[in-house]
């Protein structure tokens, strides 16, 4: 199909896309082993790279920008959950339940100690996570009974997983952020120092990550010890080498680490730019929020690609408008742990920001697994992107003035004019149409349906008032009625 024709009826075609996610079976539960495969068979999807016009997004090989929206949950790369060794997670059934929603990024998760206590998070016991990226040889025992740490052996079940999993999800057109490190549970997660490869009785390599004695070890995520911030870059070049050759990678320095690991975050990041610039190849970083005490602007003025705030500003109920400082992702993980809503998603992305979503899928890690309260996110992320897909993204920026709800994607101008509207509670927008004359055409989208219904005309060269055909929050798309 021709660019010109898909252009045609953008509205209509995510509602075909939305009837076909209703009637899929979403499968989890299933059991295989994935060999790696190759990353051939798709059109090249990057690396990606800040788009030149409009740095709120990425852009593809092609120039397009691309809007990432995604599900990620806890067991995607380290099996996590109750009994040891935990149950195996089912990567396959989680990359259909993915494409069948529609979505296309997703963080693979680490996770460094062998176990998550989750009482704090309504869940009783404790979780035991594995594989680690280092191989457990001995001699002797660890605190958990099992071989000691080597930590200059790579384990090859951890990275022959890791190629296997990114490389399956570049074959669904599903973009992975690869997380290289994990900082809440040495902080929150009760006995997790005890259970870290770094802990002096873990290891048979002479690394004791707990500088100052404390029986804490949050010190593994600052540069107070050579010795271990060595053992930790070898770890990263490991990754690079393991999956940089990829097209559809990201790469995050830690997830929600303390406020203190700011320098050490800053050092990795400069580490994988290094690594990259000598292999001719640059995948996009990112550094996501500190938790806790952590500070936006400590992400803005970092040197990732990409960031991940936490709520000040606004990003829960009224995201700031994104001025392409950073690409945003803005995750529900980072401004409520489990939470959200559909209108949350909507308002995001009509910011500039990229929604993705903390999701307890299965409910082995966490819970509760809901589809009535979490299926309208997971279905409003992909609604957004197949809109996003059928107008030209880099070509529109947020303007909140345009539209009397302030949630407007707009190219106001004589030619290759288009509007995007949000109406969070539905019934009328105004909108400043002055910048284009003529005859527009009017669809509206409704995200609660999945339907698309025709709005007539309306013409330019003022503010106008349009109401929305139905109830509940609405998607009005405003383009010249000769496109």
């Amino acid at each position: 199909m021709s660019q010109r024709s898909r252009t045609r009826q953008p509205l209509a075609w995510i509602a075909a896309i939305t009837l076909g996610l209703a009637l899929l079976t979403l499968p989890v539960g299933r059991t295989s082993a994935a060999e790696p495969p190759k990353p051939e068979g798709r059109p090249a999807m990057g690396p990606l790279r800040v788009h030149p016009k409009n740095p709120r997004y990425f852009a593809d090989p092609r120039g397009r920008a691309v809007l990432l929206v995604g599900s990620h949950t806890w067991s995607s790369l380290v099996d996590i959950g109750p009994g040891d060794p935990p149950p195996k997670f089912d990567f396959p059934a989680y990359l259909d339940f993915l494409a069948g929603h529609g979505h296309n990024f997703i963080r693979l998760w680490t996770w460094e100690s062998v176990t998550w206590n989750t009482e704090k998070n309504r869940r009783k016991g404790v979780h035991h996570a594995g594989p680690q990226p280092w191989a457990r040889t001995g001699p002797g025992k660890a605190l958990d009974g099992k071989a000691k740490f080597n930590l200059k052996r790579f384990s090859a079940e951890y990275f022959r997983r890791l190629r296997s999993r990114v490389a399956a999800a570049r074959k669904r057109g599903i973009y992975v952020s690869v997380m290289l490190f994990e900082g809440w549970a040495m902080q929150f997660s009760p006995g997790a120092w005890e259970g870290h490869p770094f802990h002096k009785a873990n290891n048979v390599s002479g690394i004791d990550g707990d500088a100052n004695g404390d029986g804490k070890g949050l010190e593994i995520h600052t540069l107070t010890a050579p010795a271990v911030t060595a053992v930790q870059e070898a770890y990263v070049r490991k990754v690079i080498e393991t999956v940089g050759d990829l097209d559809n990678v990201l790469y995050e320095i830690s997830n929600e680490n303390h406020p203190p690991s700011t320098a050490w975050q800053g050092h990795m990041i400069g580490l994988i730019h290094k690594v990259e610039r000598s292999r001719g190849v640059r995948h996009p970083v990112g550094m996501t929020f500190q938790y806790r005490g952590g500070s936006n602007k400590t992400l803005f003025a970092s040197e990732a690609e990409w960031v991940s705030p936490n709520p000040t500003g606004g990003y829960r109920d009224d995201p700031p408008v994104a001025d392409g400082r950073k690409v945003v992702l803005a995750d529900t993980d980072h401004l409520w742990g489990i939470g959200g809503n559909r209108q949350w998603v909507w308002k995001s992305f009509f910011r500039g920001h990229n929604p993705i979503f903390m999701d307890p899928y299965d409910g082995v890690t966490l819970g509760p697994r809901s589809e009535k309260r979490w299926g309208p996110i997971r279905r409003a992320m992909g609604q957004a992107r197949a809109l996003s897909e059928r107008v030209d993204l880099g070509a529109l920026t947020p303007r909140k003035k345009l539209a009397s709800t302030g949630y407007c994607l707009a190219r106001p101008a004589k030619a290759g004019a288009e509007y995007l509207v949000y109406l969070p509670k539905g019934g009328s927008a105004e909108v400043d149409l002055s910048a284009v004359g003529g005859e527009l055409r009017v669809e509206w989208f409704n995200p609660q349906s999945g339907k698309t219904h025709a709005g007539g005309t309306v013409r330019g060269g003022g503010r106008r008032k349009l109401s929305a055909p139905f109830q509940g929050d609405a998607v009005l798309h405003v383009r010249p009625a000769s496109r």
